[in-house]
């Protein structure tokens, strides 16, 4: 079973002080991209000042209006105000089984939620969390323990798992505690995906150094310098994986999308 996947911080469709919108744009680009599922964070599931502002703005929430005829969608609302509200969203063009927004607000200034939804592929439920971290490093640790302690209690020990999305980890200091607790690798690491030997002396070098530089740099999206974008995988090998950059995406949102095209392991490979 093979799946093309992307994930994408879509700044809630709009530039920057929701002067000009962008949605129309980002619906065409992420069409042409032609995933299976695809992971977004930012979501405006509603505005009403945009509306009134911006002439042919959706009438649905954003999560509908890019998923189209297409693909499925779900949305996790996270951050509520007066005008609308905004979230993480599933799109998936296979059958989503089930899911759960999952509140792992930090403190009363910073609305965040986990996404987590299976989809059904070929008879093989894939779970799927969709995840944007707080702003605080403090936060960003609870929040990782939050989907460690969720993923651990609710999800079968060797369950296809696709964890998606902006950690807003600058200092790339969360991937080895998501590698020891939950067994997963980030798309771009490749000695991760391939394996270091426990006990090694790069293995520790790595385990302790605070900028390993081995995601993708995806922030901001004219000069993408910050890895804030991840894409971490059990039971699955990837076949590529590719940071989108230049027109369109460069003028789109703030963040450029992640690409990867995945092969699910059989069960002897994925243990």
């Amino acid at each position: 079973m093979k799946l093309r996947i992307a994930t994408y911080n879509i700044h809630k469709g709009v530039s920057a002080f929701g002067r000009k919108a962008r949605i129309h744009g980002i619906k065409d680009a992420i069409d042409l991209l032609d995933a299976d599922l695809v992971f977004l964070q930012e979501v405006q599931g509603q505005h009403d000042l945009h509306a009134e502002n911006h002439t042919l703005w959706p009438q649905e929430g954003q999560h509908d209006f890019l998923a189209g005829q297409s693909h499925q969608a779900v949305y996790g609302m996270n951050a509520v105000y007066e005008h609308g509200h905004h979230g993480n969203a599933l799109l998936s063009r296979y059958p989503i089984a089930s899911f759960v927004n999952h509140d792992v607000s930090d403190h009363a200034y910073e609305q965040r939620g986990i996404l987590h939804a299976v989809v059904r592929v070929e008879d093989v439920d894939v779970h799927c969390f969709v995840i944007h971290l707080g702003l605080f490093a403090v936060s960003r640790r609870r929040q990782i323990q939050a989907l460690i302690h969720t993923i651990k209690r609710d999800l079968p020990a060797h369950a296809p798992l696709v964890i998606a999305g902006d950690f807003n980890d600058w200092s790339q200091r969360l991937s080895q505690i998501l590698y020891q607790e939950l067994g997963v690798f980030e798309a771009f690491d490749v000695d991760a995906r391939h394996g270091m030997p426990r006990f090694s002396l790069r293995n520790m070098r790595n385990l302790f150094a605070k900028n390993k530089g081995r995601h993708a740099r995806t922030f901001p999206a004219g000069l993408p310098w910050l890895c804030l974008d991840r894409v971490y995988l059990r039971g699955f090998k990837v076949n590529e994986a590719a940071v989108l950059k230049g027109a369109p995406w460069a003028t789109l949102s703030d963040h450029v999308p992640i690409m990867a095209s995945l092969e699910l392991l059989n069960p002897d490979e994925a243990t």
